[in-house]
């Protein structure tokens, strides 16, 4: 059911806040995205700096089918925003900077306590891949840094360095990430749950292999982790399901598939060799072609069953209930 639905609109007349009361809910903001409608936001950016600092209230802001072509940033300052598009593919935001992890993103989410639905994210200095195209750049779709953030039903498509993870406590539903190196890395505290993980191997020279996440926990007491749960691994050419970005990476693959794109060894310590008991690198009750352990690497991590519950409960990422308080217009 479309919550909005059974909203009650009373707007502004020049289309910027337009509040909606939900008969069943909670009291729900919204602000709309419209390039076609003059009483609406032009921009997602324009939305995004009409919400108050410090708010401490949950907006949404309703983006209309259509591409995007902006860089778009939530600022620290402004959390509790409801990003809802209108679906993959068809809600697009894309922008095309690249060269560092820092400043090419086409999205920037810096506040805490934020959401996002139903919206494709692009970089596309890469993408969609061409031979004769740009040379390989880290060219980021999402840079993820503020803590207590869902995203639900999005996709990120870019080549090198698609989604970073950078850092705080994050849950993924239902999407998809596209890229052929590392292009799901950082330092978070994130679940991936019922995500699907696409390979474009076309993009690298021929025997090549690359890497699907580069997971950044600096210190034993880091709490970081990427843990992917009943996602879908496929693409073309062969990958690693990830490498150590950095002394203590951590990433847990469980209950998943895993095509044959993934390579025999499954993992790579990269420049921590000699130093692989520091990493947490798990494969636990994955099916298809490519999740036979028999010739992963020696020192891939054996969890205790409650270490294992202890990283796949949600309570991994959430021990106070953020989840789970989250307003239901936002989960429908």
């Amino acid at each position: 059911m479309d919550m909005l639905a059974i909203f009650m609109l009373f707007g502004l007349a020049n289309g910027g806040m337009q509040e909606r009361f939900s008969r069943e809910l909670i009291d729900f903001p919204t602000i709309y995205v419209d390039p076609s409608n003059l009483r609406s936001f032009r921009t997602i950016q324009s939305a995004i700096n009409s919400v108050p600092s410090k708010n401490n209230r949950w907006i949404c802001i309703s983006i209309k089918a259509g591409t995007y072509n902006e860089q778009i940033t939530i600022p620290p300052e402004k959390p509790y925003i409801y990003l809802k598009g209108e679906g993959i593919g068809k809600t697009n935001v894309v922008s095309s900077s690249n060269g560092s992890i820092a400043t090419s993103a086409t999205f920037f989410s810096c506040a805490n306590n934020t959401v996002v639905s139903d919206i494709t994210f692009v970089n596309s200095y890469n993408y969609p891949f061409k031979k004769d195209g740009n040379i390989i750049s880290p060219a980021v779709a999402a840079m993820i840094s503020g803590d207590k953030s869902a995203f639900y039903r999005c996709s990120f498509l870019g080549l090198q360095d698609t989604l970073f993870d950078e850092k705080g406590r994050h849950y993924f539903k239902l999407c998809t990430f596209e890229g052929a190196i590392d292009f799901i890395f950082g330092s978070g505290q994130s679940i991936y749950e019922e995500c699907t993980l696409s390979f474009n191997g076309e993009a690298l020279d021929a025997g090549s292999a690359g890497f699907i996440t580069a997971q950044g926990r600096n210190d034993p007491k880091d709490t970081g982790g990427f843990v992917f749960k009943k996602c879908n691994v496929i693409g073309t050419g062969k990958a690693f399901l990830g490498r150590a970005w950095k002394s203590y990476s951590r990433a847990i693959i469980y209950d998943s598939f895993l095509s044959d794109v993934i390579v025999s060894q499954g993992w790579d310590a990269w420049d921590y060799v000699g130093h692989e008991n520091q990493l947490t690198f798990a494969e636990y009750q994955c099916h298809g072609s490519g999740s036979d352990m028999s010739n992963r690497v020696k020192w891939e991590t054996t969890l205790s069953p409650q270490e294992l519950q202890e990283f796949t409960s949600m309570s991994y990422i959430d021990n106070e209930g953020w989840i789970t308080s989250l307003p239901l217009n936002i989960l429908s």
